[in-house]
């Protein structure tokens, strides 16, 4: 059996090895295949661009994982809805029928709530041009998919720490980190979890739903996640201010959906998950 990695970066890339060490054979489509490891069968594609190799024809789970070369409105287009439709394209054009196709999202398709809390049932209302491009991908998706004996599955995923995702580990180094004076929750997922979330919808037994909300389990105040790493870093507190509007939109997102569903998190919030990224690089929590 195939998994097809449509977008093979450092996420695709991390679920590609999990699902070659259970034993699949693993293709990835990335613009620079050499840079792979062995483990993944690399393809030169551009996601951009109608033109992509061939889909194997025995492929059984597609991935698609893409990622805007730039923060702008085209370049989301060009990555995000172009990628999403010239995959789709691709499979018809071929005569593949995978089982499973999962388009990894965002939450940033649901806006700001107020501090409030979201689920997969929450109704997306995205304030900016990334979550409105975004769901307009995954509805195409959704669409495309509907009636051709194929499960499309979108993943809507926090923010990704881990390893070299480490900005507010160095803003608080730098001492450029801010505690804002009102309270905003924050959301995020381990780089490794999101991965394990990836293996875990397109490999599991029950028929999935077709949206996942991808967090870990503690939609944390920025506050104290700073505070926290200072303690972790042996630093001053971060000074309090005002830091205007929410990056990402201030909620708090539930993952009970995806938790229901037998998942289990390696880095459950982002205590564990930061403080192994710390000890890989020689700091030691209290």
């Amino acid at each position: 059996m195939t998994i097809l990695l449509a977008g093979c970066g450092d996420l695709g890339t991390e679920a590609g090895l999990r699902f070659a060490a259970a034993g699949h054979r693993v293709v990835g489509w990335r613009r620079s295949p050499d840079k792979l490891p062995a483990e993944i069968e690399g393809a030169a594609a551009n996601l951009s661009t109608a033109d992509l190799p061939p889909v194997p024809a025995d492929t059984a789970a597609v991935v698609i994982a893409v990622a805007a070369d730039a923060p702008t409105e085209e370049a989301y287009r060009s990555a995000y809805l172009d990628g999403v439709a010239h995959v789709l394209d691709a499979l018809a054009r071929d005569h593949v029928t995978p089982g499973r196709v999962l388009f990894v999202s965002s939450t940033a398709v649901y806006g700001d709530a107020g501090g409030g809390w979201i689920d997969e049932n929450t109704t997306s209302e995205p304030a900016g041009f990334s979550g409105r491009v975004m769901r307009e991908a995954e509805d195409l998706l959704l669409t495309r998919l509907d009636g051709t004996g194929t499960s499309p599955i979108v993943l809507r995923l926090g923010g990704i720490y881990g390893p070299g995702r480490t900005r507010l580990i160095d803003q608080v180094r730098t001492g450029a980190a801010v505690i804002p004076n009102q309270p905003r929750y924050t959301n995020r997922i381990h780089r490794d979890d999101a991965a394990g979330a990836i293996v875990h919808l397109l490999s599991m037994p029950e028929a999935p739903s077709r949206v996942y909300v991808g967090v870990d389990n503690d939609s944390a105040e920025l506050g104290d996640v700073l505070r926290f790493l200072a303690a972790e870093l042996r630093l001053d507190v971060p000074p309090t201010g005002s830091l205007g509007g929410a990056r990402g939109g201030n909620k708090r997102c539930s993952n009970a959906l995806l938790r229901g569903t037998g998942f289990s998190y390696k880095y459950p919030t982002f205590r564990e998950g930061y403080r192994d990224i710390l000890a890989g690089v020689g700091v030691r929590h209290p």
